[in-house]
């Protein structure tokens, strides 16, 4: 990338056990040559262990939050529980494409489609999709980490979420994780070798 040139914006969402966050983990470790790194979203919850403001999250209370959101600073934000947010600031993002980072965003549905009507054609989403909705039934129950009503809320969430899949600019369905891994990898690319 030549000096000065901003960095590329590419959106990752999928349904809760698609296999997101793995492909997206592989790439980030797996190819440094594409340059990619998390956005840094900010969050009302405090930290966690060695988390530091700045590097994991920006921590600020639900109050700040709540004066973040009233001043449109917010590409995107879900309150997932009460006052605790989540949410990815334009500022932020602006800065470290400045700094020629390509900005990977590990996002909700309808933060990845609010992400992608913001920035239109400079930046790439990626819907990951499980093969179908059993198998993800399958996977989620093959974690054993979920009660049986946890897997069914994350069932049902994830039927809904499928729906939005076709306001992405392309659909990986994760039926082989290698082949999933490597046609991501294809298509991140193609899209930052077009910068």
């Amino acid at each position: 990338m030549e000096k000065n040139a901003k960095g590329r914006l590419v959106i990752f969402s999928a349904p809760s056990g698609s296999g997101k966050s793995t492909i997206v983990n592989w790439l980030m470790k797996e190819h440094p040559e594409l340059q990619l790194y998390f956005s840094v979203s900010c969050t009302s919850r405090p930290p966690r262990g060695t988390e530091q403001d700045g590097v994991e999250y920006f921590f600020v209370t639900p109050e700040t939050f709540r004066q973040k959101i009233a001043a449109e600073e917010f590409l995107e934000y879900e309150e997932v529980y009460e006052n605790r947010f989540y949410g990815t600031q334009k500022a932020q993002v602006e800065r470290q494409r400045e700094a020629g980072q390509n900005v990977v965003f590990d996002v909700d549905v309808k933060g990845g489609v609010n992400i992608k009507k913001y920035y239109g054609d400079e930046a790439l989403s990626i819907f990951i999709q499980p093969p179908s909705v059993e198998e993800l039934r399958r996977r989620l129950e093959g974690r054993c980490t979920d009660t049986p009503e946890a897997i069914n809320d994350r069932v049902s969430k994830a039927a809904y979420e499928l729906t939005f899949a076709p306001q992405f600019d392309h659909i990986v369905v994760n039926d082989d994780l290698d082949q999933a891994k490597a046609e991501t990898f294809r298509l991140v690319g193609e899209f930052l070798s077009k910068a």
